[in-house]
């Protein structure tokens, strides 16, 4: 065993046994490379990546390959979701070495941790073009030996290249707009897939933060074409192989454009994200498919990516019994046995033929519409429901038999934050009372374990243990979650929580041109302070920030969180504008700075308010935050939009506020909807 035993991630872990000398991320190892005079190899991946485990396989494993980088290297292996910053410092090098990332990373890099050579997998042996990873690793140490002062040339200047202190890519407050929100859409709409719905082409990603933005401008524009984007994109990325048809829960991304091959690793955070715009699309059209589909991916979530303690766990892999895809796959045969008669209906309906749609097997998709499957089939669609719930069962509990995929059970802060934010939304959304169970042991968890010193974040959690400075990405989402779940509970302990973190965010993160790093000012100090701008699988850290403290002042009237918002949000303005399909998340808080906030306080006990809290949260209003508090408030509460809000006439009241400006309070629902 190697120096990765002692690591907490299921991912390090896996590489624990190579015949690697391998280090974790730390001084250890840079002190033994400057000692010696040797490069670094770093290796980056993350544990459901199939060719890291291709490569693994290949290279890491070979006793001959092991000796080369153990004799001429110090080797370091790193959790790319455990240390995002070593990530991205190095990805960016790696792209702008190559012209494109990805993983496996395989970066070369100087005793003082300055890259010079780089890319992502490298064969076993050399072919389509690509030279092995042996000859990679001979012709490192030859130009690092043969060629220094040009290597050392490269690598400063390539170091100095990835420098974040200013951004300086222009933007002023005035230029978040209502204009620059309609040329992202026309920019959006020009890329969307008229055909099978999404943006692009293959691979095909589910971009769930530029969903939430266009389902943000039909409600600011009544656009129903931006509606339709939407709601086509979301029935045929759940009617394809990229959904778990028996499982619930959402595939990585589809290899081609229809949404039917997916990468077959399950990520939490896609499904977190993804379950949140159709719980948003449900609200708008009120259609119970949206509303299936989102229910599916959280009873997923808690059956199967949940801890004894409430944390949620991070992927399940792509692979098992070291194929891709199999757990997930059937055969016609295999359906003909488990079934019987009833055969016939799973292979109308998942479109199941004996040649199948991926290497000889059939991944499962839905290729019509019920009621054309039911005509087809003689059944009426109710009929064909029951039936299908019945075959369902007893394909998933045969599947359980099945050897499963690898489970990356550590619980990543910034992930748990997605996840808890959509639960709770869901929770008070659907009247589900073990949604909002989960939630509240969820937050307990990351209170009790993640937070510390009361205001401060840890990142990643697994055999308990609690470790790494938290990133600006697990204050942002955190922060987004316990908003909304002090608005399903109104249990004040998460709004001081939240309001607590947002203060260190600010404190910790901020730069000096406006925006934010991505590491706090406390953070180990690396080659460059990383600061990524743009959505990547999730929102990108600086633009949730900046939508959770435009939430934040709609409560508590603090300038500091709206000029710290807005100034974020303007230097990004020209990219927005010009790129919107890498900033979703940030139009999205642009689009509540246009349109503005509906700040709710009721008072009354929440038995007795539900029908007011049902006017508010039911229908979808992104732009609206309710703070409810059980009695009068005879002076200033700890959530300021409370302040001396009373009952009259003894029933729960409602103030419909904007910028702390009120209405007359109300006491009717009718009143309230026509307020709202």
């Amino acid at each position: 065993m190697n120096r990765l035993a002692h690591e907490t991630s299921p991912y390090l872990q896996q590489h624990a046994d190579n015949p690697v000398d391998w280090y974790p991320w730390g001084d250890e190892a840079f002190t033994k490379a400057k000692a010696e005079d040797k490069p670094v190899l770093l290796s980056v991946g993350y544990s459901a990546c199939h060719w890291c485990h291709v490569m693994a396989h290949e290279s890491f494993e070979d006793e001959a390959t092991a000796a080369i980088m153990n004799d001429l290297f110090v080797n370091i292996k790193v959790d790319r979701e455990e240390r995002p910053d070593v990530d991205e410092i190095y990805m960016q090098a790696v792209q702008m070495m190559t012209g494109h990332g990805g993983w496996p990373m395989t970066v070369f890099l100087t005793p003082e941790g300055k890259p010079f050579y780089g890319g992502t997998y490298f064969p076993r042996e050399a072919r389509y073009g690509m030279p092995s990873f042996q000859q990679v690793l001979e012709g490192v140490i030859d130009a690092y030996r043969n060629r220094r002062p040009q290597l050392e040339k490269m690598a400063n200047e390539l170091s100095g290249s990835l420098q974040r202190e200013k951004l300086a890519i222009g933007g002023t407050p005035d230029d978040l707009n209502a204009d620059l929100l309609t040329a992202a859409a026309s920019k959006l709409t020009a890329a969307y897939d008229k055909q099978y719905g999404g943006f692009g082409g293959a691979p095909k990603f589910p971009q769930p933060m530029n969903l939430e933005f266009l389902l943000r401008e039909y409600q600011r524009t009544g656009s129903a074409d931006l509606l339709d984007m939407v709601t086509f994109t979301l029935q045929k990325m759940a009617r394809g192989g990229m959904y778990d048809q028996l499982g619930g829960g959402f595939h990585r991304y589809s290899v081609d454009a229809i949404w039917l091959v997916p990468h077959f690793e399950k990520m939490l955070y896609d499904n977190a994200q993804l379950s949140r715009v159709y719980l948003h699309a449900y609200q708008i059209t009120g259609e119970a498919f949206y509303r299936t589909i989102a229910e599916e991916i959280y009873d997923y979530v808690l059956r199967e990516m949940t801890s004894a303690d409430g944390g949620f766990y991070s992927a399940t892999d792509a692979d098992s019994e070291g194929e891709e895809g199999k757990f997930f796959v059937w055969s016609k045969a295999e359906l003909d046995e488990l079934l019987g008669d009833d055969a016939r209906i799973a292979v109308e309906y998942w479109g199941v033929s004996a040649r199948g749609n991926f290497e000889g097997h059939n991944i499962l998709f839905v290729p019509n519409d019920e009621a054309v499957a039911a005509e087809r089939l003689g059944l009426s669609v109710d009929e064909l429901r029951a039936k299908l719930a019945l075959i369902k069962d007893k394909l998933f509990a045969a599947r359980t038999q099945r050897v499963h995929p690898g489970l990356d059970d550590k619980i990543l802060t910034a992930w748990n934050g997605l996840m808890l934010a959509s639960l709770s939304e869901a929770a008070r959304v659907l009247d589900r009372a073990d949604y909002r169970v989960a939630a509240e042991r969820n937050a307990t968890f990351l209170r009790d374990h993640m937070v510390t010193n009361g205001d401060r974040l840890l990142r990643t959690y697994n055999h308990g243990i609690a470790k790494g400075n938290g990133y600006l990405e697990d204050y942002a989402n955190f922060i987004d979650a316990l908003i909304e779940l002090y608005q399903t509970t109104f249990d004040e302990e998460w709004f001081t929580l939240a309001q607590a973190l947002a203060t260190a965010a600010l404190t910790h993160f901020r730069a000096d041109d406006g925006g934010f790093f991505d590491t706090s000012d406390d953070h180990e100090t690396l080659i460059t302070r990383p600061r990524a701008m743009q959505d990547n699988a999730i929102p990108a850290g600086s633009s949730m920030f900046a939508r959770d403290l435009l939430r934040l002042v709609a409560y508590t009237a603090n300038a500091d969180y709206d000029e710290a918002a807005r100034k974020a949000l303007s230097i990004l303005s020209a990219a927005l504008r010009e790129y919107p399909q890498a900033f979703g998340e940030a139009l999205s808080a642009v689009e509540l700075i246009v349109m503005g906030i509906d700040e709710i306080a009721i008072i009354g006990e929440p038995d007795e308010a539900k029908p007011m809290l049902d006017a508010v949260q039911k229908l979808y209003r992104p732009n609206a935050v309710v703070a409810l508090f059980p009695t009068d408030v005879e002076g200033e509460a700890s959530i300021p939009l409370l302040n001396y809000r009373s009952m009259r006439d003894g029933l729960p009241t409602a103030y419909v506020c904007r910028q702390f400006a009120c209405k007359l309070p109300v006491t009717t629902v009718e009143a309230l909807e026509k307020e709202l």
